[in-house]
């Protein structure tokens, strides 16, 4: 199985005076996310699903890539990838969609940064905001896996050549 981690985009603390988890992403955010998910579209993902955090700013990232990709109606908004995001929720998510060969999960840190780690056996995962990581898991009882390839942001809103 694929797993990618999608984390979402900029969502600035400091114009916001509302509850956290109802915090959007900026205008900036929804532009550079925009360009990011013309890229994904190329990367050609095959998703069976886009799981994404219900927090706003996950939810509106999770948007604009299903859009892209006209995937609007595999979009699924799954509490376990709230903030306290880990090992034992991703089984639980996995366990509970059918036939499953790869997911975008759209979510928070540091949850995901940590599930990447333990899920390829340790190290240090560093994965910004708007960060795109691959995964391919090898065992699906343990949940191990090897990192494939991690892109940041930048590279992501690199504009994409029709």
């Amino acid at each position: 199985m694929n797993l990618y981690f999608l984390r979402h985009g900029l969502a600035d603390r400091s114009a916001w005076d509302g509850p956290d988890h109802a915090r959007p992403l900026t205008e900036k955010g929804k532009q550079r996310m925009a360009q990011q998910a013309r890229f994904i579209e190329k990367l050609n993902l095959n998703l069976d699903y886009i799981a994404s955090s219900p927090l706003t700013r996950a939810l509106q990232t999770a948007q604009i890539v299903a859009q892209q990709l006209g995937m609007e109606g595999k979009l699924i908004e799954d509490e376990r990838l709230s903030p306290g995001f880990g090992i034992y929720e991703l089984q639980e998510l996995i366990q509970s969609l059918p036939e499953v060969n790869a997911i975008m999960l759209v979510g928070h840190e540091p949850d995901f940064s940590t599930t990447m780690s333990d899920l390829i056996g340790g190290g240090e995962v560093a994965c910004k905001k708007g960060s795109l990581a691959r995964i391919d898991l090898y065992d699906m009882v343990k949940l191990k896996g090897e990192l494939v390839w991690l892109i940041p942001p930048k590279a992501l809103a690199m504009e994409v050549e029709g």
